[in-house]
């Protein structure tokens, strides 16, 4: 049974692995938290933690994981909430799986080949996505024939600056410019287009990527040039060529375990593939807001083998997401909006990802670093 297991779950302290323990705390699981530090205390706070363990580095989580943890009588569920603990877990999973349940793809490095941008948007074409037109390229080059715009990204989410190798360049010299900044040694090259909107899936896999529970989705609220939307709103997954196609990514690659899927879609309705995060992701609190716990039904589908449709629950119409502070700084602070519609805006919204009322430490703690939080 699922509740014989311990559950664990690493990554930095703040909403992404707050969400993640609140998604297991409303089903009455109190997971160990290997909280890896951050601007300040956020997820840490909360009451649904059984025991913290502080470190300083992706690194010291992992071998606090190994210290504190290894050879339990009954293996514990580990969650992953950030990429470069994935990356660790996912180079040693075959020596790890003797006494965890872990995320995985069956073998050594197979989770971190599809983190390659490049590796995973060929699968997403192999398998019928529209993808846009990508190139990669050694740091300080210009491809020929490049065509802007275009938007640069490092390679991987754990090579370089990750969000700050992101540029958007429309000649030669803003290449050249973003270049100074770029931290990856590779980068990936983009044809950018205006989205209209994203397209985010959170959900899971079992069975080596055979079997898919997806109960959310979400479309933002307004567009963010380069930056998601921090509002919101929330639907089932109705696009069932959509759902097919990604299963059958999923069971090439065999993964096993929570993850989130991008979508950009364009002025004329077209979705384009961009990417898969293989972890437990911020916008998957909201599925357990709504009665349907990722981590708690992915470990139960991964005992059982089964996934029941029982567990798809109906959403509710206009059903909102908020990141508040992030919000409040994009739209309050930046003038598109009033501090009189935003308050409106977010009394009326269905999941914070800060504030709730049965866990309200992290909130406040977010309220007193409300600036460096926004």
């Amino acid at each position: 049974m699922v509740r014989n297991h311990k559950f664990i779950i690493v990554g930095e302290d703040y909403y992404n692995t707050l969400g993640a323990i609140r998604a297991l705390g409303v089903q009455g699981i109190y997971p160990d938290f290997l909280a890896v530090k951050y601007k300040t205390r956020m997820a840490s706070m909360s009451k649904y933690v059984n025991v913290v363990h502080k470190v300083e580095t992706p690194k010291e989580a992992y071998e606090v994981l190994l210290k504190e943890y290894r050879g339990l009588d009954v293996k514990p569920f580990v969650i992953t909430a950030a990429d470069d603990v994935q990356e660790m877990i996912d180079n040693n999973y075959e020596d790890l799986k003797k006494n965890f349940i872990l995320f995985n793809a069956g073998r050594n490095g197979r989770i971190n080949y599809f983190m390659d941008k490049k590796a995973i948007l060929n699968l997403a074409e192999k398998h019928g996505f529209n993808v846009l037109k990508t190139v990669v390229v050694e740091n300080g080059v210009i491809p020929d024939g490049i065509k802007y715009p275009i938007i640069t990204k490092s390679i991987s989410p754990n090579v370089g600056g990750w969000k700050k190798d992101v540029h958007i360049c429309y000649s030669d010299d803003e290449l050249r410019e973003a270049y100074k900044s770029i931290q990856s040694p590779q980068v990936l090259i983009q044809r950018f287009i205006e989205k209209k909107n994203e397209y985010c899936l959170d959900g899971f896999t079992i069975n080596q990527g055979r079997k898919m529970f997806i109960p959310t989705t979400t479309t933002y609220n307004y567009p963010i040039r380069g930056y998601y939307s921090p509002y919101m709103t929330v639907y089932p997954l109705g696009d069932k060529d959509l759902e097919k196609k990604l299963l059958n990514m999923m069971s090439e690659i065999g993964f096993e375990g929570i993850f989130s899927t991008e979508f950009l879609v364009d002025g004329d309705g077209t979705f384009y593939f961009t990417e898969i995060n293989f972890r437990f992701s911020t916008w998957g609190y909201i599925s357990a807001k709504l009665g349907m716990s990722i981590p708690y039904l992915w470990a139960e589908a991964t005992l059982s083998g089964v996934i029941n449709d029982n567990w798809y629950k109906s959403i509710p119409d206009n059903y909102t997401a908020m990141v508040e502070p992030i919000d409040y700084g994009k739209r309050v602070v930046e003038g598109n909006t009033s501090l009189a519609d935003w308050l409106i805006d977010f009394k009326n919204t269905n999941c914070t990802f800060y504030m709730d009322e049965k866990d309200p430490m992290p909130f406040y703690e977010m309220v007193e670093n409300w600036k460096s939080l926004s």
